[in-house]
C-alpha cells in the first residue's frame, strides 16, 4: 500500500527517507509524478511530500545572489523581478516548464530530480554555475547542478537524499544570461533542443568568461567547454558565432525519434546556442 507523509523539517524528510521499507518519492512539485503514477511508471511505497517544510518553497537574495527553494513553484520564480533582472535565463527556463497551471506546481527540484535529459530548466542553471544543497543522513552537502543527473531517469542522490534549495551567485558587472528551446509547437512541448549560455563582458565588449550548455542532445544536459572557448577573448562576430556553432554540434550525442533525427538535432542545436549566445551578448551589453 502507498504510504504518505508531509514532514515539517527537512530533518523529518531525510528520516523519512531513510526508513522507508521499499521505494520512495520525494513530491516538490508533482507534477512529473503524479503522471507516472497515474500511468503506472512510477510506483513507490512512499510519498514524501516535502511542501510543509518552512522555506522550502520561497526565494531570497544573500551575499548578492539568490536562494531558491527546491519545491518554489515556476511562477513565483516567474513573478520575481529581482530574479528575473539578475538571471533571465533561469526564469525563461523555469517558465517554459509546462503550461500556466502547472507552473503553479512546477519545481527545480522535481525538474531536475525527474532527470529528463529534455528538462528545461536545467541547461540554465548550469550555465548560470548554480549549486543545489542537498540534505541526507551524513548531513548537508551543496553541490553543483551538473552533478546530478547521471542519466535519464536517474541521479547521483542516495535513497536518504533530497534537495533542499538552489544557489545562483552573484553577478559581476556586465553579465547576463538567455536560454532558447526548440519545440515543434507553440507551447506546452518538450525540447528538441535546448540551449542556455551564460556570459561576462568587458567594457569594450568583449567577453572575458561564458559557459555553453545543450538540452535534449544527449543522455544529460552537456556543459560544452569548446563552445564556452569559442567566445571568450572576442566580441560576438560572425566568427565567434560560426566557431560557436561548430562546437555545439560537435558536442551533440542525440538520438533518432518521432521529434526529431539526430542530424535535425545536431543542426538546430548549433542554431539554438547562436541565438541565446546572442542574447545573453545583449542583455550583458546594456548591465554595468
Amino acid at each position: 500500500m502507498l504510504a504518505y507523509t508531509a514532514p515539517s523539517t527537512v530533518e523529518e524528510a531525510v528520516r523519512a527517507l531513510a526508513g522507508a521499507s521499499g521505494v520512495a518519492k520525494v513530491l516538490s512539485g508533482g507534477t512529473d509524478l503524479l503522471v507516472q503514477l497515474r500511468s503506472g511508471r512510477a510506483k513507490p511505497d512512499l510519498i514524501v511530500d516535502t511542501k510543509k517544510i518552512p522555506g522550502i518553497s520561497d526565494i531570497s537574495e544573500r551575499d548578492g545572489g539568490f536562494v531558491i527553494g527546491a519545491a518554489t513553484p515556476s511562477a513565483v520564480i516567474g513573478e520575481c523581478e529581482a530574479l528575473r533582472q539578475a538571471w533571465p535565463g533561469v526564469v525563461e527556463a523555469a517558465n517554459l516548464i509546462g503550461s500556466t497551471q502547472i507552473q503553479g506546481r512546477a519545481s527545480l527540484a522535481g525538474n531536475l530530480c525527474n532527470a529528463s535529459p529534455a528538462a528545461d530548466s536545467v541547461p540554465a542553471l548550469i550555465a548560470a554555475r548554480a549549486t543545489c544543497v542537498v540534505a541526507g543522513t551524513n548531513g548537508r552537502r551543496e553541490v553543483p547542478v551538473e552533478s546530478i543527473v547521471t542519466g535519464p531517469g536517474r541521479t547521483s542522490l542516495d535513497r536518504d537524499e533530497l534537495i533542499v534549495e538552489f544557489h545562483l551567485p552573484k553577478r559581476p558587472p556586465r553579465s547576463a544570461d538567455a536560454y532558447l528551446r526548440f519545440i515543434p509547437r507553440t507551447e506546452m512541448d518538450i525540447a528538441v533542443v535546448g540551449a542556455g549560455v551564460n556570459v561576462t563582458l568587458d567594457a569594450v565588449g568583449a567577453c572575458t568568461d561564458a559557459r555553453v550548455v545543450l538540452g535534449a542532445v544527449a543522455p544529460t544536459a552537456v556543459l560544452v567547454p569548446d563552445a564556452a572557448a569559442a567566445l571568450i577573448g572576442r566580441a560576438l562576430d560572425a566568427a565567434a558565432l560560426a566557431a560557436l556553432d561548430q562546437a555545439a554540434r560537435r558536442a551533440c550525442r542525440p538520438i533518432d525519434d518521432k521529434r526529431g533525427t539526430i542530424a535535425y538535432r545536431t543542426k538546430v542545436a548549433g542554431v539554438m546556442a547562436r541565438r541565446a549566445a546572442t542574447t545573453a551578448y545583449e542583455r550583458a551589453g546594456k548591465r554595468r
